[in-house]
């Protein structure tokens, strides 16, 4: 059976990795509520799908892609149960075809490894190496589920303030495309 915590409203007592820690600590600076839960590693779809149920809301789907030369990259949100077609996105950005980032840059540039990747990884990108997209339909939600940089912590935030405040904080200006 797939272990989902309480709801809590405060940061883990402690920290799996700078990137969750950096997470915990802007949101409190930025004073941004959040409701998180902590659970076993989530792998599947049926994981998140429990995590949704348990916060009421819908995991975002983040994806860390870039161009075969590995000169551009892009972290791109979209909607959890959303097919990703790399052909379409690239069309949508005006971009050569995308494919998945690599593990190791993954780690190395968001902080995460694979199952973890998440919007907060910008605070780890000062140089802005890393365009953020959006989907336009998570843009919508009033709601964004995402990780809190682990495969084991997940969080609900308001949307609008991953937009207004969040991004803005880190000088990360999104795209949204429509795909």
């Amino acid at each position: 059976m797939f272990f989902i915590s309480d709801i809590y409203t405060s940061a883990p007592s402690e920290y799996k990795t700078v990137l969750q820690e950096k997470t915990y600590r802007t949101l409190q600076d930025l004073q941004i509520p959040f409701e998180r839960v902590d659970t076993d590693e989530a792998i599947t779809m049926e994981d998140c799908v429990q995590i949704d149920k348990k916060m009421d809301m819908r995991m975002v789907k983040t994806l860390f892609l870039c161009n075969r030369q590995q000169t551009a990259f892009y972290l791109f949100i979209t909607a959890g149960d959303k097919p990703f077609k790399s052909k379409e996105f690239s069309n949508a950005l005006g971009i050569s075809r995308v494919s998945f980032a690599p593990s190791d840059l993954m780690e190395n540039m968001l902080g995460t490894k694979i199952g973890a990747a998440t919007v907060f990884s910008a605070l780890l990108d000062k140089d802005n190496a890393i365009q953020i997209v959006f989907d336009k339909d998570i843009i919508c939600e009033e709601w964004y589920g995402c990780s809190d940089g682990t495969t084991t912590g997940y969080m609900k935030i308001k949307t609008a303030q991953i937009i207004h405040e969040f991004l803005p904080f880190v000088k990360h200006t999104p795209s949204i495309v429509e795909v």
